[in-house]
């Protein structure tokens, strides 16, 4: 699809840890981009040329779909076309936005939330779609869900969600900086939020406001 790769699992044939096995994929394409990356530097290096690394983003969604042979015969292909579909690419869209590697839809979430390390980036209503939804990023394998340092990161983070919704604007900052000063953090992300309070600031918004980020762009 022009510069996009889409995949999906549990068709033709039932594939019952489907969500799971997409969040395993995505892990095992950034460890293999990695590689990729330094060999193609090293070419670069050795060819005395600009080296400029591939990056990719990717979005999860779960859910129902038409699934089948589709088309014409002009162009005939064996293909997916949904709502769960469409918000599969509004996620992968979002994740230069949030500076996110894999962005995993609420569905997803739910079905692997007990494998995989995830944190929650936002309540999004993702352009043409007025419903919001739950948004998460994939940040790594069981491993790293069970280990206390995540564990402890993840609920300062949760913290930092639950008082910008409230709107309790100085406790969200205190919290950003918290977590600013972990080591490899996504950045891109807690500046957003940065970026977001600054502006609550100038222009409160209303006492019912539930969080809920309106997305301007795919």
């Amino acid at each position: 699809m022009g510069d996009c790769i889409m995949a999906f699992w549990n068709a033709p044939l039932d594939v019952p840890d489907h969500a799971s096995q997409a969040c395993g994929t995505s892990l095992q394409m950034y460890q293999d981009l990695e590689l990729l990356n330094r060999d193609l530097e090293s070419e670069a290096v050795r060819d005395n040329r600009p080296f400029y690394p591939l990056k990719i983003g990717i979005g999860l969604n779960t859910g129902d779909c038409v699934v089948g042979n589709m088309g014409s015969e002009q162009r005939f292909d064996y293909s997916v076309l949904g709502d769960s579909v469409n918000l599969a690419s509004r996620l992968e869209s979002q994740s230069k936005n949030y500076g996110a590697h894999v962005v995993v839809g609420e569905t997803t979430y739910g079905k692997v939330r007990d494998e995989y390390a995830l944190l929650e980036l936002d309540l999004i209503a993702v352009k043409g779609k007025s419903e919001a939804v739950r948004i998460y990023s994939l940040e790594g394998n069981s491993e790293l869900a069970a280990s206390e340092a995540f564990q402890s990161f993840r609920r300062t983070h949760d913290r930092m969600l639950v008082a910008h919704r409230a709107q309790r604007w100085d406790e969200a900052c205190k919290l950003l900086g918290e977590l600013r000063r972990k080591e490899g953090v996504n950045q891109t992300l807690y500046d957003m939020y940065e970026e977001r309070i600054t502006e609550y600031l100038a222009n409160p918004p209303a006492p019912d406001w539930d969080g809920v980020y309106v997305a301007s762009s795919k």
